[in-house]
Formats: C-alpha cells, structure tokens, sequence
C-alpha cells in the first residue's frame, strides 16, 4: 500500500511515450522476463529469440510457452502467474503519467480552495497519445459523477 502512495513513483510522469504492454516490441519482453525472480537466462532469451511482443506475451498460456523452450514446470507455472498479473495492469494500467497529472490537478484544486491560488485552473492539459488512458484511470478510480470533477 505504501508504494501506491509513493509521490515519487507518480509524479515522475514518463512524458507521453509510456506504452501498454500490448505494445512492448520483444527487447521489453525480454526486459520484463529479467525483471521476474528465478528466471533462468536461457527462458530470457527464448522470449527474444521467438521474438515475443507484448500482444503476443498476454496471449500466451503453458503451451504456448512450452513451445518457445520453457520446459520446467516450475519456470512454466511462474511465467503464467506474472502473465496473469500484467493482463490485469492491461485492464486498468497504473500510468506514471496519469497518475501524475490527477495528482497535480487535485494538489492544486487544493490549494485553490484554500485562498493560496488566485486564478481558478484548468482542466489538467493530456497530450494526445495519452487522452483514452486518461479517462479511463480516471473514470475507475473515480466512478460515476466524482469523474467530471477531474475531466470536465
């Protein structure tokens, strides 16, 4: 719980190019894959050489990875538990930069109905490549009506 609340996780916002992993091309496969616990590096590097994407990742099962070389069940069962967790970041993802601008945005809202902001502000500026993920960290973290507050 306390690494949710970690300001420095979210307000380092990653700027507009952080990408779902539905989009990751194989070197981040392979990055993810290094990331995990007691992976051994040949399984690593199975993901690269089957050049696995990110797509391709969150649709693989057991046989599928027993197919690209992963023979023990342990490293098997393993990666299909890590799997299952990032389809559900997919669901709703824990965006640094969306994460970020909320913050900003209801720090200084704060701020504003204390008397230290003279000008009321704007709604938080998304760039374009972000704006669907936006609305939706917004709109599930703040369900019905409490979501126009932040979207307008």
């Amino acid at each position: 719980l306390a690494q949710q609340f970690d300001d420095s996780k979210w307000t380092d916002q990653g700027g507009c190019s952080s990408r779902s992993v539905k989009e990751w091309s194989p070197g981040d496969v392979r990055a993810w894959a290094e990331s995990i616990g007691g992976i051994p590096e040949n399984v690593v590097n199975s993901f690269e050489e089957n050049e696995i994407t990110g797509r391709e990742l969150l649709a693989l099962g057991i046989g599928g990875l027993k197919s690209i070389g992963v023979k023990r069940a342990g490293t098997v069962y393993l990666l299909v538990d890590e799997i299952k967790k990032l389809k559900k970041l997919t669901l709703i993802e824990h965006s640094p930069y969306c994460f970020g601008k909320i913050l900003d945005y209801l720090r200084l809202k704060q701020l504003y109905s204390k008397g230290l902001l003279s000008e009321e502000l704007a709604l938080p500026t998304i760039c374009d490549s972000q704006k669907n993920r936006f609305e939706k960290v917004v709109k599930y973290y703040f369900p019905g009506d409490s979501a126009y507050f932040i979207l307008g």
